[in-house]
């Protein structure tokens, strides 16, 4: 009672307090209103209620709206009038859709697609502190596209010849779009470029190769924001990424006239090595051409069927190390030590002594450079048939990209 009576009289000796409290009413309802935006609130009482209402409302729109929203464009939303203060898209996982406010405050968008099957949610609010929520939900992919990568981070250091392969397990026919979500960070500003061919599965397959050689030590990170995009034939539904550094300097070259193979470590030959090469004149000939050692797979069975040569051979086979997906190694050759140095009769492959095998095993890296020169030889594999790139000089290998080939080729033609 002692309070009430207080309050009275000071309400009596203020003047102007009707006013204030008046005021006070109507930012009562102004929060009220910003809070029910989203819904859309019923109208009623006087005219002034309403058109005060009218005001605090946030008005705002989605370019994606509903439960079956197709994916694979950016989310836009659109202030119907005031300015953004700032705008948050979250996925059911939690994921956070980045994006740009327009230079006028009225427009937001996001910098990635939306994903297939997602619950998107969208909270924004404007420079009135006034806030607005929706969702909507977008559907399931039809096909998913998915990739592989090499090399993948188990791979930790290659060497200066490695690619950045990508194999697709579906076609894709947004080339350009899939290649501008692919970045290539480098300790050194390497430069390099996308290109786009067959791999020998017959998938479709982009490689990122340097224009000269990488150089030791460089450190590579590759960021793939897939997430959303439309391959052409099946959408991503995640982002891949690997690193890795690369090693030691080591290029082989493997001479078919004098049957030796030398070792080069930073520019100076360490060792020259005896070998055997494939038989001049036929199938059973060596591929010549810069290749990539792709893999160091130690003791395989060998059969001469799985690469079209009959009854040839069907053994196991120590250090091996791969040089193409048809079937080109460099491995031991224990069978054929009467012709180390002095003729090429093997099938195809690069064999040696089991000494000089299990040493050079030792200290090959994934990654190193081996080139064949020399007579009778069968030309130079298919550029998916393995890592071929390095058969092409560096305009050539840049109109293979999707985005700068076009440019390339004029500046260069």
């Amino acid at each position: 009672m002692s309070r009430t009576r207080r309050t009275a009289s000071s309400r009596r000796q203020v003047p102007g307090a009707r006013g204030r409290r008046a005021a006070l009413a109507a930012t009562a309802l102004l929060a009220a209103a910003a809070l029910t935006a989203c819904s859309g609130g019923a109208g009623g009482g006087d005219g002034g209620k309403a058109e005060m209402k009218k005001k605090a409302e946030m008005s705002l729109s989605v370019n994606l709206t509903g439960g079956q929203v197709k994916a694979g464009e950016p989310v836009k939303v659109t202030l119907a009038e005031g300015k953004f203060a700032q705008v948050k898209v979250t996925d059911g996982k939690g994921g956070e859709l980045a994006g740009k406010i327009s230079e006028d405050g009225r427009t937001w968008t996001s910098e990635r697609n939306a994903s297939p099957g997602q619950d998107y949610k969208v909270e924004a609010q404007n420079t009135e502190s006034q806030g607005a929520t929706t969702q909507f939900k977008t559907t399931a992919a039809d096909k998913v596209n998915k990739v592989t990568i090499n090399p993948g981070k188990a791979n930790g250091v290659v060497g200066i010849a490695q690619p950045i392969s990508i194999v697709f397990d579906n076609p894709v026919k947004n080339k350009a779009e899939v290649e501008k979500q692919l970045k290539v960070t480098t300790s050194d500003n390497t430069e390099g470029s996308w290109g786009w061919f067959k791999d020998y599965s017959g998938n479709d397959r982009v490689d990122w190769r340097p224009k000269d050689y990488w150089k030791s030590g460089t450190d590579v990170k590759v960021d793939m924001k897939l997430n959303g995009v439309d391959s052409g034939s099946g959408y991503f539904v995640k982002d891949y990424n690997t690193e890795f550094k690369i090693g030691k300097d080591r290029r082989m070259k493997v001479d078919l006239d004098s049957k030796t193979m030398s070792v080069t470590e930073d520019g100076q030959v360490v060792k020259k090595i005896p070998i055997s090469a494939g038989t001049p004149g036929g199938q059973k000939a060596s591929w010549s051409g810069k290749m990539v050692l792709m893999a160091k797979e130690g003791t395989i069975r060998m059969d001469s069927q799985t690469v079209g040569l009959g009854d040839s051979y069907d053994k196991m086979v120590d250090n091996s190390m791969r040089l193409t997906w048809s079937g080109m190694y460099v491995h031991a050759a224990p069978w054929n030590n009467a012709n180390f140095g002095s003729a090429n009769t093997s099938s195809g492959c690069v064999g040696m002594s089991d000494a000089n095998a299990t040493a050079f095993y030792k200290e090959a890296q994934v990654g190193d450079l081996f080139e064949v020169v020399g007579e009778g030889s069968k030309g130079q594999a298919d550029i998916g048939n393995g890592y071929g790139e390095w058969n092409l000089d560096w305009a050539a290998w840049q109109k293979k990209s999707a985005l700068n080939g076009a440019a390339a080729g004029a500046q260069n033609g």
